[in-house]
């Protein structure tokens, strides 16, 4: 244990690039996928020990639970890249202010995401048009996930200032401990104490407090200027400002795509269980797919972050388009993969021959245009690692809330079915990675020249 909560940072502003990204992404993606065991794992077991039922209830809270979850996120987002610029500009007193600052502000927003969690869970589920035969697991579930949010809050923001400061090793550690103590409470709960999605939910909560104690400890014992000085803990409103500036947009992005994606399983739920519970097993192999673009563009948030806090302008530019460049590569094969297993992957959620087949029709439809993601996911990154935020907001928003929507209602009105419904994805992706692109080109030709002119002006 003590060798796990060792300091593990990294400086990102010299050495070969390709390994920074590489030695960044690989515990990152490990880490997410074992934080996305949590979800696959409670289907599993309620997918294959309760019923479908269960399996559509606990599936379709995701975008309920997202929509809270990522509004927080984009706080985390926002003091990762203030940290990093910190730790690259080898600014230790406000790096210290930063992180702080972060630990401190995380408390409330666990009181915040408690009370408003538990408070909206009713509400949203109706508002979904939840079917009456998953309304009660869908309200039981989500309601204990919620009580005990706070582990993954804490989680969620620690890890960010340890994946700031170069560091992705120890938050995957701890994720994978959490995960195996989630899959064997799991277990126990519903197949020894038949507790059912309950059991599901106390088992996700319990795990996920776990992480977020080690966390602390971690942080707390850490030796570097990013550890936690508890008496010195408060918020520094100059901090917290910056931190607002670059989170915020992230957050509210993500809280709003969640948001929308409550529309779009109200447009799933009216095609009945057998269609909600393929789509679930469909969203939670998509994970899989979307976990190593997710993770390589983290990687060049923290690259970019320190380089930009550090002025080396061209190193950043050649970071992320070498993270373009091996996302997409492994983005197309891991698709590849997934589209030709893809029955036997289904098989892991669900006997049923019906949802299966829902299953695999999504998959078959929405996957071949996972490469599409890379765009939006790299270049919104990179953006957001020299703290330009609002503008890739509001791209997402246009195309992932906007345009899906219309597209969805229109889609309805029509009378389409559900292939053309999930079909309103890849055309999200494809508008936003085209505006995504074209911004994130003019952008950094003019700011590489406004960089090089101040250059100029001080050697003069």
């Amino acid at each position: 244990m003590t060798n796990i909560l060792k300091r593990k940072d990294a400086d990102m502003t010299q050495g070969n690039i390709w390994r920074h990204l590489l030695t960044f992404a690989i515990p990152t993606a490990i880490g997410l996928l074992f934080q996305q065991l949590y979800n696959i794992v409670d289907t599993i077991v309620v997918g294959r020990f309760v019923s479908s039922e269960a399996l559509a209830a606990v599936g379709s809270t995701t975008p309920i639970v997202n929509m809270l979850v990522g509004l927080c996120m984009g706080i985390s987002t926002g003091a990762g890249v203030v940290i990093s610029q910190y730790y690259g500009a080898h600014d230790t007193k406000n790096l210290s202010k930063a992180v702080n600052t972060t630990i401190a502000f995380t408390g409330i927003m666990c009181v915040f995401a408690t009370i408003v969690g538990i408070i909206i869970t009713d509400p949203m589920l109706k508002f979904m048009n939840t079917p009456g035969n998953v309304f009660p697991e869908s309200h039981r579930y989500l309601t204990i996930y919620f009580a005990g949010i706070t582990g993954l809050m804490l989680y969620n923001m620690g890890g960010s200032i340890l994946r700031a400061v170069g560091d992705s090793t120890r938050p995957t550690y701890f994720l994978i401990l959490s995960a195996l103590i989630n899959i064997a409470l799991d277990l126990l709960f519903v197949i020894v104490l038949d507790m059912g999605v309950i059991g599901v939910a106390i088992a996700t909560d319990i795990a996920q407090l776990i992480s977020g104690g080690l966390i602390l400890v971690s942080l707390t014992k850490t030796e570097g200027a990013y550890a936690i000085k508890w008496k010195e803990m408060g918020i520094d409103r100059t901090v917290l400002k910056q931190i607002f500036l670059v989170g915020m947009p992230a957050g509210i992005q993500q809280a709003i795509t969640s948001f929308s994606n409550v529309f779009v399983q109200s447009y799933i739920n009216a095609f009945g269980s057998a269609v909600m519970a393929g789509w679930t097993s469909y969203t939670k192999l998509d994970i899989f797919i979307i976990i190593p673009v997710q993770s390589i563009a983290m990687a060049s948030t923290t690259f970019v972050g320190q380089n930009y806090g550090a002025k080396k302008i061209k190193r950043l530019r050649k970071g992320v388009n070498t993270a373009m460049k091996y996302s997409v590569i492994i983005t197309v094969v891991l698709a590849a993969v997934v589209i030709v297993f893809r029955d036997i992957l289904l098989k892991m959620f669900t006997k049923d021959a019906e949802v299966l087949f829902y299953g695999s029709t999504f998959l078959v439809w929405i996957t071949p245009f996972y490469a599409l993601t890379c765009m939006n996911q790299i270049y919104a990154g990179a953006l957001r690692g020299v703290g330009k935020a609002t503008v890739p907001m509001v791209i997402m928003l246009a195309c992932f809330v906007g345009f899906r929507q219309i597209y969805l209602f229109v889609n309805s009105m029509l009378g389409g079915g559900y292939i053309s419904m999930a079909l309103g994805y890849p055309a999200g992706w494809l508008l936003c990675s085209v505006c995504m692109t074209v911004f994130y080109m003019h952008f950094m030709k003019d700011f590489e020249k406004r960089f090089e002119m101040q250059e100029n002006s001080i050697g003069e």
